[in-house]
């Protein structure tokens, strides 16, 4: 089947979550957004095995690539020519390939780099869990809990390859999607920012890096900070900031003017959201002080397409009952049952969004 024929293109990845309206042939639709399983497998081996960085300097021929990740030449141009379709790499005359902005995005070496983000899709861990879909939706059960019979948490905590994967994939996610939030919001009024759940702190060294008066606190799991801190060494801004070791189940650190949730809310249920919401109440020193949630965002009107109602998906299979992504409007009801309220949202990438709430 010819798709120019049927007037429809090579979806990117995030395309299939756009869902743009009627195409002229639901077939050809049909198997474009069944296909998207193969384009995420296709980029996580790609990511894998470093294909990106081999072209690093410029077009290279398919047969030098090859030789250089080790695999096999007539596979891996296979690959890549698919690939090229779904416009992550550029197939050039004799058999080369260039990079294209999106395959920049792959390279393990840029500031930014989303590799860790596609590598995720080839480790078992991930497939094993998503292969439980149809149990997850009959049962209310996670997929990690049907296929290795315990928790998210648990399974990484006994696998640390596992879990460092995820660091990194988390810390790309942090650069590249979370970050700019950091030019279109004024982290500069706060004296301290204590980034929670911070993982290696990657966002929170970026925001130290455009506020030179703040201070900062990156507090996690005692574990994670163990290995945390790079991203601050490398941006210079180690000595205004503290790492600390707690649970935000628990506490969180006093002193801070705003406590940052990057990436972390979707993890819990509704009733853990405000528990730690009053942690968090419970050390706001004004009403100037702030609660803030980045988080990519459910639109109100069920009827807008959005990215994230695909990564909601995600948190039903990896997470435990009740992790999902929200609404605003979802926010504020949480907000009030902790005494707090909804002050607004700074639109970020995409459906990113940063939600604040202050004393109420």
């Amino acid at each position: 089947m010819n798709q120019h024929e049927h007037g429809t293109e090579p979806l990117h990845p995030t395309d299939a979550a756009a869902l743009p309206g009627a195409v002229a042939d639901p077939v050809a639709r049909m198997m474009q957004l069944t296909s998207g399983a193969w384009i995420a497998q296709a980029l996580s081996a790609a990511a894998t095995l470093g294909v990106a960085d081999e072209m690093a300097a410029g077009p290279r021929p398919v047969g030098e690539i090859a030789k250089a990740v080790g695999v096999d030449e007539t596979n891996l141009y296979r690959l890549l020519r698919a690939l090229a379709d779904a416009q992550v790499f550029e197939e050039l005359p004799d058999r080369c390939f260039a990079l294209t902005p999106v395959g920049e995005l792959l390279r393990e070496d840029i500031h930014g780099s989303m590799r860790g983000w596609a590598h995720k899709f080839a480790r078992p861990y991930h497939r094993a869990a998503w292969g439980q879909l149809l149990e997850v939706l009959r049962t209310g059960r996670s997929g990690f809990d049907l296929a290795f019979g315990k928790s998210g948490f648990e399974y990484l905590s006994e696998h640390p390859d596992d879990a460092e994967s995820l660091d990194v994939e988390m810390t790309s996610i942090a650069t590249r999607l979370t970050a700019p939030i950091v030019q279109r919001y004024d982290f500069g009024r706060f004296g301290t920012v204590v980034d929670c759940g911070g993982g290696r702190g990657a966002l929170l060294a970026a925001i130290l890096s455009a506020n030179p008066r703040v201070r900062g606190v990156l507090y996690d799991l005692p574990h994670v900070v163990e290995r945390a801190g790079q991203p601050l060494v490398e941006a210079g801004v180690l000595d205004r900031c503290e790492l600390v070791g707690g649970s935000f189940l628990d506490s969180v650190p006093a002193g801070g003017d705003a406590y940052l949730f990057s990436q972390v809310i979707h993890n819990w249920d509704d009733t853990d959201v405000v528990r730690i919401l009053s942690n968090c109440r419970a050390q706001l020193r004004s009403e100037d002080s702030r609660v803030l949630f980045a988080e990519y965002l459910i639109p109100d009107d069920p009827r807008q397409p959005s990215l994230s109602k695909l990564i909601d998906l995600e948190m039903m299979v990896i997470c435990e009952p009740g992790a999902q992504h929200r609404t605003r409007e979802d926010f504020r009801r949480l907000f009030e049952r902790a005494g707090l309220r909804l002050i607004g949202v700074t639109d970020g990438p995409g459906s990113l969004g940063l939600v604040e709430g202050a004393l109420a």
